[in-house]
C-alpha cells in the first residue's frame, strides 16, 4: 500500500505504536467502565445503608420527634421529606429501570422485604429536590457515584423542584405507622469526572514505551542497514573490509554468511582474471610468430588477409588484458580535476584530426581513480568518434552527482541493443559492426570503471539522431 512507509524501521515503529495505542485505549475503556460500575455499586450501597439507618431511627420515634431528627440528617448529600405523597409510575428506558431496580434491591437488603419501598432515579441538568413541604426541610443534593437513571417513577404532585446539576435518585419508604418518607440523594459531578491522574500515568507510560520502542527498533534494524551498506559497497570495491561478526546470533550469522560470500567472489574473480590474463598473454607469442611467418609469404593477397586477422587477434588480446586490469585495479582514489582530464582527452583527439567540444564545468574536484576514469572517458570518446566526425561532451555538476554526457553524430543503435552492447565481446552488425574495428570490450571496461566508482553508465538514442553515453558519478 502507498500509505505504508517504505523503510523497515518506520514499519516496525508503526506496528508497535499502533498496537500500543490500541491496547492503551482498550485498557482505558475497560478501566472507565469498571470504575463506573464500582462507583455505582459502592455509592449506591452507601446511600442505601444510610437511608436504612435513618428509616430504622425514624421508626423508633414519635411523629413530633421525627421533624427534629430529619432536620439533622437532611443535609448534602441527602434531602429528606416527611409525610410525602406517593410516587407516580412513569414509563422509562430499560437501562434506567434496571439501575433503579438495583438500588431498590439494596434498600430491601438492609430494610427487609416486608418494607414498602419505591425508587425514582432521574438524570438531567435540573432535578427535583424537596423544599417547603410538610415536615420537610429544604434539601440539597450531591453525588453518590451510583450512575443511576430514572426507574419508571417520578415524585408525585406536591413536591416543589429546585434545579441542581447531576444525577438524583429518590427512595420512598413507608414507616411502621404508615407514614411515607422521601429520600433524595444526588450524585456528585466530581465523582463521575475524568480520572486525570490515570490519564497522566497513561501518557507517561505511553511516552516511555514509545522511547523504548524507538531505541529497540533502531537497535534491531541497525545490523540490516550495515548489511545493506556493505552489499552496496561490495559492488564498488570487492576487496572491502569484512563485516564485524559480533552482535546477536542471527546478526552474526548473517554477517558471517556475507563475509563468506565476499571471499568466494573475490577468489572466483581472481581465478577468472588470472586465467584470462594468462591466456591473453600467452597468445601474444604465437601471434608474433605467425606475423613473422606471414611476412615470408609470396602471395600478396593471402599475406594481407593473414596480417589483418593477426592484427585483429592482437587487438583482442590487448583489449582483454586492459579489461582484466580494469577488474583488478588497485589504484587509490584521490581528488582530481575532471575538466583538466577532459581537456587532455580533447587535445589528444584533436591531434589526430577529430573534433571534440567540451561544454559545462565542475564545481569542485572529484575524488576518483585518475587512470581508470581516463580509460573510461577515453573509451567513450573513441567510441563516439568512430561513428561521427565530431563529438560533444556536456558536463553537469551538483552536490550529489557529476554527470558527463558524450554525444556523437552517428545513426544510433536499435533500442533492443542498448544494454547488450555492454556485454564483453558483444558487437552488433551494421554501422557499429566488425568493419569499424574494435573488440567489443570498450563499453564493458567503461561500465566496470563507472561501477567501481559507485556510478552508472547508460546509452540512449537522441531525438535529433546519434547516440548519447551518460556517465553518472556520485559525489561522496
Amino acid at each position: 500500500m502507498r500509505l505504508l512507509p517504505r523503510s523497515l524501521f518506520s514499519r516496525l515503529v508503526l506496528v508497535l505504536l499502533g498496537g500500543l495505542l490500541t491496547a492503551q485505549l482498550m485498557s482505558f475503556a475497560i478501566h472507565m467502565y469498571e470504575r463506573g460500575e464500582e462507583l455505582s455499586q459502592s455509592s449506591g450501597m452507601q446511600a442505601a445503608q444510610r437511608i436504612a439507618d435513618i428509616v430504622t431511627l425514624l421508626d423508633t420515634l414519635e411523629p413530633a420527634e421525627r421533624l427534629r431528627i430529619v432536620r439533622v440528617f437532611s443535609a448534602p448529600p441527602l434531602a429528606i421529606e416527611l409525610d410525602a405523597k406517593p410516587l407516580v409510575a412513569q414509563d422509562s428506558a430499560a437501562e434506567q429501570a434496571t439501575r433503579a431496580a438495583l438500588f431498590g434491591a439494596m434498600l430491601r437488603r438492609f430494610l427487609g422485604d416486608e418494607r414498602s419501598v419505591a425508587v425514582a432515579v432521574t438524570a438531567g441538568p435540573a432535578l427535583p429536590l424537596y423544599a417547603g413541604n410538610k415536615g420537610g426541610p429544604r434539601g440539597m443534593g450531591m453525588g453518590m457515584g451510583m450512575g443511576l437513571h430514572s426507574p419508571g417513577m417520578v415524585p408525585g404532585a406536591g413536591m416543589r423542584p429546585r434545579a441542581q446539576p447531576g444525577l438524583s435518585f429518590v427512595a420512598q419508604v413507608r414507616l411502621s405507622d404508615g407514614a411515607l418518607v422521601n429520600f433524595d440523594s444526588r450524585q456528585s459531578e466530581q465523582s463521575a469526572g475524568w480520572p486525570y491522574r490515570l490519564l497522566a500515568s497513561l501518557v507517561v507510560l505511553l511516552a516511555a514505551v514509545i522511547v523504548v520502542s524507538l531505541v529497540a527498533v533502531r537497535w534491531a534494524t541497525r545490523p540490516l542497514n550495515a548489511l545493506a551498506d556493505a552489499a552496496d559497497e561490495l559492488g564498488r570495491n570487492i576487496d572491502r573490509a569484512p563485516l564485524s561478526e559480533s552482535g546477536p546470533l542471527e546478526v552474526a550469522r548473517a554477517a558471517r554468511a556475507f563475509n563468506t560470500m565476499q571471499s568466494r567472489l573475490v577468489r572466483h574473480l581472481r581465478e577468472r582474471t588470472a586465467m584470462l590474463a594468462a591466456m591473453s598473454h600467452d597468445l601474444k607469442t604465437p601471434i608474433t610468430r605467425l606475423r613473422l611467418r606471414a611476412e615470408m609469404l609470396e602471395d600478396g593477397d593471402l599475406k594481407s588477409k593473414i596480417a589483418q586477422d593477426l592484427q585483429e587477434m592482437e587487438s583482442l588480446v590487448h583489449a582483454t588484458l586492459d579489461f582484466m586490469r580494469g577488474l583488478e585495479s588497485a589504484e587509490i582514489a584521490q581528488p582530481l580535476d575532471v575538466m583538466a582530464l577532459l581537456e587532455s582527452l580533447q587535445a589528444d583527439a584533436e591531434d589526430i584530426g577529430s573534433q571534440v567540444a567540451v561544454k559545462g564545468s565542475t564545481t569542485s574536484t572529484y575524488v576518483g581513480r585518475p587512470q581508470a576514469l581516463k580509460r573510461c572517458l577515453g573509451n567513450l570518446i573513441d567510441n563516439a568518434l568512430k561513428y561521427g566526425k565530431s563529438t560533444t561532451i556536456l558536463v553537469e555538476d551538483d552536490k550529489q552527482h557529476l554527470v558527463i554526457r558524450i554525444q556523437d553524430q552517428g545513426s544510433g543503435i536499435p533500442e533492443a541493443e542498448l544494454e547488450r552492447v555492454f556485454e564483453p565481446f558483444y558487437r552488433i552488425e551494421g554501422s557499429r559492426g566488425r568493419d569499424t574495428g574494435g573488440t567489443g570490450l570498450g563499453l564493458s571496461i567503461a561500465r566496470n570503471i563507472a561501477q567501481l566508482h559507485g556510478g552508472t553508465l547508460s546509452l540512449r538514442n537522441m531525438n535529433k539522431g546519434g547516440l548519447e553515453a551518460v556517465l553518472t558519478l556520485p559525489r561522496q
